[in-house]
């Protein structure tokens, strides 16, 4: 799924009313403008790549690696036939190289599926996302968020959230998960634009 423009009116009208916080802050940074950000295969790459880097380093990397490759689209297919030292030459360390092997691996073998995946219910395409190495629960919750453009997806482990809360609500520094899962709550089912908006705040 996508978002619609009623989607996002549902949703700001829903934050605003249910969170007095929140709406001040959907009144600072304006419209939600979450969008979906393209699916399967080459996201996850992406995303890999991206580990504890920059963006701008990420994005260089990533660009580097579309031109190894016919017509600059990454696939499983594509990706299987780079040798571990043409990864590396584009600024991939061995880590994240075992983590796309990983990913590779597991999408030509059916271990995971994208389209399952956009079908499934979001702890179902968690679950299967994690199978692969180097992509935790933050990374399928974000899959979720960015890619499948799912609306209710909250990641109470994801710094920026964490900060976002902490400030806005005046958590305790060591507020734990269960605090914010329950703080959380009152935003379903539209915790993604929640999120969103906490970002943003940042």
């Amino acid at each position: 799924m996508g978002w619609s423009g009623a989607d996002r009116l549902q949703a700001v009208q829903h934050l605003k009313c249910q969170d007095e916080v929140l709406r001040g802050v959907i009144e600072r940074v304006g419209p939600l403008r979450l969008k979906s950000a393209g699916k399967g295969y080459s996201v996850l790459v992406q995303s890999i790549i991206s580990q504890q880097i920059s963006t701008a380093a990420a994005a260089t990397i990533g660009q580097r690696l579309r031109l190894l490759v016919a017509g600059g689209e990454l696939t499983a297919e594509a990706v299987a036939e780079l040798s571990d030292e043409q990864l590396k030459a584009v600024g991939i360390s061995p880590q994240k190289l075992s983590y796309l092997r990983d990913l590779t691996r597991c999408t030509l073998e059916g271990v995971i599926s994208f389209r399952r995946i956009s079908r499934a219910s979001d702890e179902a395409a968690i679950e299967e996302l994690i199978q692969v190495r180097g992509i935790g629960r933050w990374t399928a919750q974000m899959y979720l968020i960015f890619s499948l453009g799912r609306p209710d997806v909250f990641a109470p482990d994801d710094l920026g959230l964490r900060n976002a809360m902490q400030r806005l609500y005046g958590l305790a520094e060591e507020a734990g998960r269960p605090e914010l899962e329950r703080l959380a709550e009152r935003w379903r089912p539209w915790r993604s634009a929640a999120s969103w908006y906490l970002w943003r705040s940042l």
